[in-house]
């Protein structure tokens, strides 16, 4: 009875030495090529040298090594095949009854800081994918390990059954080919973005799982978290959480949308959000003063919501908090004192995510229709080089503060969006209304008394005069909008006629 042989050949050599013992000691034949080799021998494990095998040397610096007949043959020939056995003994081909490789790093590559265009392409593998792709296809007849996690079912299969079950095999093929999409879709995703390549024919997108949810938007829903490989820095899916539950489906959503509409801040910001819609929003000079504007601008809305913070959550901060019945806040740090205030609340997510303020992303959107995908740039841009005022009134220094203060805030709650803001504070949110007046009125309804004095920002155009008469009657004064309405002209009629100031933008952002 023949020897059963075993192709080991891994850049991730941890575990490598005990499996190989293991298949050794049950009578297993060891073929490997390169460092591997080498560190197998070094163990005193008797390896036959891949060039052995196919009677030629490892040439071009490693880069041809497996790519040969013997060893190509020997694992995508049919055992129960008669033509395929007789072209093996007639070209003397030995079967390979398992292939154990794991790629070269092409991801901690282009992970690595300053790394060089020639050193990524040296990082491809090719002999790799090739054979453990056959020995895939071939898996009723060839065993496939690329996860060291793996090696001790097959150790302990092989030494009750003398084999590996098809059960195993099969799932072991489908781990590869899931494999080598990933592995292929980073290929591919650099040069994509090193060529700047928009709207290529096909799509391939990579994700790496992060965890698994407890459910999604609802309990009878699955869900699990998926991270893209590059630019996570200041993304959700690079924050440490330091205390509290498992993060939800819902959650990540919110605080996700918080994190975008935080990112417009410079100066000290706390945007509190509900169902990824800000519904409170503070700036000031201090994070502490910034959380209570934030908090009085909806104190219902932000029960249960999420809170984002662009500074270290200090003691004051904290304390003002600590209170309210919050599901996570995100912040850069907090401070030894915060933690301990805030750390008494044992049900409460603190994530913390450094670079917080980075927001200069180059991947693009994406959202899933039944049977699709929708991709689009992200939307970084917050306004155009130039702000046209329409009325005959000018808006003031501060109205312009707050006016500019409000756009950051619309662009980022879902269409329909009206904001109303003073004093670098939201004092009412309308998102996601299908006509603009409602979401005007629940604004204004919201705000209450507080909207005397309160400047307007719409994320698109005013299709009609009627939002503005409506923004007069609660006390706006000052209006921005992106215009381009066929109608703009009645809505400048009616500011001018109440005075107020009103500034076209020439940009818009829906946002659904």
């Amino acid at each position: 009875m023949r020897k059963k042989r075993a192709l080991i050949s891994v850049f991730d050599k941890s575990g490598i030495v005990d499996f190989a013992k293991s298949l050794h000691g049950m009578g297993w034949e060891i073929i490997s090529t390169g460092g591997t080799s080498k560190k197998l021998k070094e163990e005193e494990i008797n390896v036959m040298d891949i060039s052995d095998l196919t009677k030629f040397p490892e040439c071009f610096d490693g880069r041809v090594k497996t790519l040969h007949p013997n060893v190509e043959g020997g694992i995508l020939a049919i055992r129960d095949n008669d033509k395929h056995k007789q072209q093996m003994a007639e070209l003397g081909i030995e079967p390979i009854d398992m292939v154990v490789c794991n790629l070269y790093p092409f991801k901690q590559t282009i992970l690595k800081e300053g790394v060089s265009h020639e050193e990524i392409i040296e990082n491809i593998d090719i002999g790799g994918p090739t054979m453990i792709r056959a020995a895939a296809k071939n898996y009723p007849f060839v065993t496939v390990i690329t996860d060291p996690e793996d090696y001790d079912q097959v150790i302990n299969e092989i030494k009750e059954n003398g084999d590996t079950t098809l059960a195993t095999k099969e799932l072991l093929a489908a781990k590869v080919f899931i494999h080598t999409a990933h592995y292929d879709s980073l290929i591919a995703n650099y040069f994509t973005k090193r060529l700047n390549i928009h709207s290529a024919k096909t799509l391939t997108l990579t994700y790496e799982k992060k965890q698994d949810l407890r459910y999604g938007e609802n309990p009878h829903q699955q869900a699990t978290f998926y991270t893209q490989v590059q630019e996570t820095e200041g993304t959700l899916t690079g924050a440490i959480q330091l205390q509290g539950k498992e993060l939800s489906y819902n959650n990540i959503g919110d605080t996700d949308g918080a994190l975008e509409a935080l990112k417009e801040f410079d100066e000290p910001t706390i945007v509190a959000a509900k169902h990824a819609n800000p519904c409170g929003v503070g700036s000031s000079d201090t994070l502490s003063k910034a959380f209570q504007k934030a908090y009085e601008a909806d104190p219902v809305s932000i029960y249960g919501g999420i809170v984002a913070a662009n500074r270290e959550i200090d003691k004051a901060t904290a304390e003002l908090m600590s209170p309210i019945f919050l599901e996570v806040i995100v912040a850069p740090s907090f401070s030894e004192e915060a933690m301990a205030i805030l750390g008494k609340k044992k049900n409460l997510r603190l994530l913390q995510l450094p670079h917080i303020e980075k927001h200069d992303y180059t991947t693009p959107k994406a959202k899933t229709v039944l049977g699709g995908l929708l991709i689009q740039d992200m939307d970084l841009k917050l306004l155009e080089d130039d702000l046209k005022v329409v009325t005959e009134r000018q808006p003031s220094e501060k109205e312009m503060e707050d006016l500019l203060f409000a756009w950051k805030v619309v662009k980022h709650a879902k269409s329909n969006a009206i904001v109303l803001a003073k004093d670098k504070c939201t004092t009412g949110v309308g998102p996601g209304q299908v006509s603009r007046i409602w979401a005007l009125e629940n604004a204004i309804r919201q705000g209450g008394e507080r909207i005397a004095g309160s400047v307007l920002a719409s994320d698109a155009f005013f299709p009609f005069s009627d939002c503005v008469e409506a923004a007069h009657k609660a006390g706006v004064t000052a209006i921005i909008q992106p215009g381009g309405s066929i109608r703009d002209e009645e809505s400048i009629v009616a500011a001018n006629k109440y005075g107020i100031a009103m500034i076209f933008t020439g940009i818009r952002h829906f946002k659904h």
